[in-house]
């Protein structure tokens, strides 16, 4: 009951009707975020594409200059030189067919997996199981790579991954509520700036049609798309 008279609360210092500034609403998110956790802010993009076409996906990974405030576990698929490489860039865990095994049996001990490209053959047993969760490496996404201590370090230092659901929309973390203002703007800009630069060659008309921000516990606040560049 609690819950519910916090968010009425929170939705009342809402305007519905209003496309905020992005800087406004940032500020409008913090100062309605009560619960007794440090919230996470998400962004929605809600572009204008048909995912079901392959020239009309967006997918991408980008680095948010402050970080999200999230500890990410990151899981490597390598063997020898580049194994240890992987653990001493703070991997969580690092394996090859054990590590394999490990995934089969449902142990799924990561957010992100990289793996060096002669790992592939190991790690592409494990499509079914990675790829529903969005945790299959991808070259395109430097997740297939032998510079394992970059993508690592990568993934750990606010790297995040953004890909359109069916219905052309992206969701990303962008922060904490506890994030000054100015950084969650920077953060918010460039996650913006990589869905621009990811804009697929069959996308026509409008590309990004609206926008909106929210904490995990708060209302979605409805954000001017010209005040995202």
């Amino acid at each position: 009951m609690a819950k519910n008279k916090r968010l009425a609360a929170a939705r009342a210092q809402v305007d519905g009707a209003k496309a905020y500034p992005l800087a406004d609403a940032i500020k409008l998110i913090k100062s309605i975020a009560k619960a007794k956790f440090d919230e996470t802010v998400e962004m929605s993009m809600n572009l204008g594409i048909d995912p079901r076409h392959a020239d009309q996906m967006v997918r991408g990974l980008t680095n948010l200059p402050n970080g999200t405030g999230k500890t990410v576990r990151v899981g490597v698929f390598a063997r020898g030189a580049k194994a240890e490489e992987a653990l001493a860039a703070g991997a969580d865990v690092v394996g090859a067919e054990d590590l394999m095994e490990k995934v089969q049996g449902g142990e799924i001990a990561f957010d992100r997996c990289i793996a060096t490209p002669d790992m592939m053959g190991i790690v592409g047993r494990l499509g079914k199981i990675l790829g529903p969760r969005g945790l299959m490496p991808n070259p395109r996404l430097g997740t297939v790579t032998m510079d394992v201590r970059g993508a690592v370090t990568a993934a750990k230092g606010g790297q995040v991954e953004f890909r359109a659901e069916k219905a052309g929309i992206i969701h990303a973390g962008i922060g904490k509520v506890s994030f000054e203002e100015d950084k969650l703007l920077e953060n918010a800009k460039a996650l913006a700036d990589a869905v621009q630069r990811a804009k697929p060659t069959g996308a026509k008309g409008t590309y990004v049609k609206n926008v909106s921000i929210s904490s995990t516990m708060g209302p979605g606040i409805r954000v001017d798309v010209s005040s995202i560049a």
